[in-house]
């Protein structure tokens, strides 16, 4: 059995950044290099989450992807600490609504 923590480095974490991704590239335009200094990701990073060879799990619940969308909105306006910040708080989401398996 995996515990909290690995469950989030291994599928939650990679999922959130997959999300950001996609949303920072289709919705608002950007490029694969702006979207990995947005994020504080490598670009290969960013090509691997949109190629879904990280990040696999897709989110289906309509609510996690309003919540996704409001942090990729904050994450326009602030810096790296926002995006720590907005994966901290969809992590808490994700547990608070019992998503977290």
């Amino acid at each position: 059995m995996k515990t909290p923590c690995e469950i989030f480095v291994w599928d939650i974490l990679p999922m959130i950044r997959k999300e950001f991704a996609k949303n920072l590239i289709k919705d608002h335009g950007y490029t694969q290099r702006k979207t990995a200094e947005t994020l504080g990701l490598t670009e290969s990073a960013v090509s691997q989450y949109l190629s879904k060879k990280r990040g696999k799990k897709d989110i289906l619940d309509q609510n996690l992807q309003k919540e996704i969308k409001k942090s990729v909105q904050k994450i326009l306006k602030g810096n790296t600490k926002t995006v720590v910040v907005e994966t901290c708080r969809i992590c808490e989401f994700l547990k608070a609504n019992q998503k977290f398996e």
